[in-house]
């Protein structure tokens, strides 16, 4: 991630504490099954090690990501204007007939499908940001394919 990241702040407060536990309580005890591992002999055929080797791994990778998330933060705040979808907005959509759903657009640090908080870089956010209540909106997948949503509702 390069850039700007906007995030709100109770997300950062989230990433600032996933960030000390990883630096002080899970680094800690990977470099600890590293150094078990090592123990054991032949690294070349050491299951044990290659796997620890391979959580650290991710490990520093997480915490390079929330560092720069971190280093790169900007505060956002909602919008005033609340006729109009943006960050921080909750947009509630219909797909042709189907049932109505509900979105919370947030910045990509934040984001969670499942939990209904998507990010206003995603196909569906960016298709969303700047629209207004009953507006229909073009939906382009990754893949390349279209569908429409009607915006029903902006809280």
């Amino acid at each position: 991630m390069a850039g700007e990241v906007p995030i709100t702040e109770a997300g950062l407060e989230h990433i600032q504490a996933e960030l000390e536990q990883l630096i002080t309580v899970r680094r800690p005890d990977i470099i600890a099954k590293i150094k078990a591992a090592r123990e054991h002999g032949d690294l070349s055929e050491n299951f044990e090690y290659h796997a620890a080797r391979n959580e650290q791994s991710f490990l520093e990778t997480r915490i390079k990501e929330l560092e720069n998330i971190v280093k790169n933060h900007v505060i956002i705040q909602p919008s005033a204007d609340s006729d109009v979808v943006s960050l921080l907005s909750t947009v509630t959509v219909t797909e042709g007939d189907g049932p109505e759903e509900t979105y919370h657009l947030v910045g990509s640090a934040e984001a969670d499908p499942g939990a209904g908080r998507i990010s206003s870089e995603s196909p569906i956010g960016s298709a969303l940001v700047g629209r207004r209540s009953g507006e229909e909106v073009t939906v382009v997948t990754p893949g390349g394919e279209t569908y429409q949503l009607r915006i029903v509702r902006i809280a």
